[in-house]
């Protein structure tokens, strides 16, 4: 069986002072490594040209700064091009280290993943170096992109150290994905949406004096509303589009008992106060139990959401539908048409 070929993505923005090295430690078994200038006022893409003479590189530049997911998109879409089999991202500015490549490369290789992420929760010594914001924020973005992705069982789901499989890639449909800050998470959307497998991977947490610009007052409002606007879209394509099951009637029974007790609930609640009079049993009751059956079935929803886990990798799939296709009967020629024969006078 022949090695995949293995491409690897650097989007370029601020780094130049890192990329360097970040080039330099990457292992040889990768055949590209392919930068994108992101439109980088320090002209990191013209650096690595002038510098770097490794036959693997590949320079591309964006006229305009589309974002760290704009240059990673772009970075795979030039990967898919140049025929690679799996497509790894990295970041330029020393924080993501390319000697960890074969432990995200060897779950796709093995079957066992579509795509590979990073985790830096995975060990006390590791969380420890982590600035208190950005482990409180990263542990309320974990939570919601649990909810707006459907994987339940990742943590950490902005890290940038990933990996995917050429196939799944294709499936995805990359012009419709975040091009800034909440690209990571929007890619683990469209994944579950796709039902891609998904694993961790451990890796440790590095801060050096690289500068951020990613604010998080900023970015805070955006970040929630996409990941409720996610987790609606999911919902639907999930359960109504997609498919239809015991979750499916359960989301539906138990929105529609929750309304009506709410509903129910507030009139009485208003027409005892206005007219000074207690709630009756039979009131309050009519309220409550629709209420708590709503809940419940609600409840009972997310539990098989939770353990709705994909289990078969998508691009094995892929290519069990591809060898059917392969192997499928050809159709049968088509019938030339005879002349009718002469007729002899």
């Amino acid at each position: 069986m022949p090695s995949p070929v293995v491409a690897v993505v650097i989007p370029c923005y601020r780094v130049r002072s890192a990329v360097l090295r970040v080039i330099a430690a990457v292992p040889g078994f990768v055949r590209f490594i392919i930068c994108v200038d992101d439109c980088c006022p320090e002209e990191s893409g013209a650096h690595i040209s002038a510098k770097v003479v490794d036959p693997r590189v590949r320079v591309f530049h964006n006229d305009v700064n589309l974002g760290v997911g704009g240059a990673t998109i772009r970075g795979f879409q030039e990967a898919l091009a140049l025929g690679a089999d799996i497509v790894v991202k990295i970041d330029g500015d020393g924080q993501m280290d390319p000697e960890l490549l074969p432990r995200f490369i060897s779950p796709i290789i093995n079957g066992k993943a579509d795509y590979v992420k990073g985790n830096r929760f995975t060990s006390i010594e590791s969380v420890r170096q982590m600035p208190a914001l950005r482990l409180f924020g990263n542990s309320v973005l974990s939570l919601l992109c649990k909810l707006s992705s459907g994987y339940w069982h990742l943590f950490d789901p902005n890290n940038g150290y990933i990996c995917c499989h050429a196939d799944v890639l294709k499936r995805l449909p990359l012009n419709k994905i975040a091009r800034r800050y909440f690209f990571e998470s929007d890619m683990l959307f469209r994944l579950g949406v796709a039902r891609a497998l998904v694993l961790d991977v451990p890796m440790a947490a590095v801060y050096g004096d690289e500068q951020s610009s990613l604010r998080i007052g900023r970015v805070a409002l955006p970040f929630l509303f996409s990941h409720i606007r996610n987790f609606g879209k999911r919902m639907l394509y999930r359960y109504f589009i997609l498919d239809f099951n015991i979750a499916s009637v359960e989301l539906l029974c138990g929105l529609a008992l929750l309304a009506f007790g709410c509903l129910v609930g507030g009139v009485g609640w208003y027409d005892s106060i206005r007219d000074g009079v207690t709630a009756s049993a039979g009131t309050v009751m009519l309220a409550a139990l629709p209420f708590i059956t709503g809940m419940q079935l609600l409840i009972s929803a997310i539990n098989f959401d939770v353990t709705d886990v994909i289990r078969e990798p998508l691009h094995r799939l892929i290519a069990t539908q591809d060898q059917e296709e392969l192997f499928a009967p050809a159709a049968p020629p088509a019938k030339t048409p005879v002349d009718p024969p002469a007729r002899v006078r």
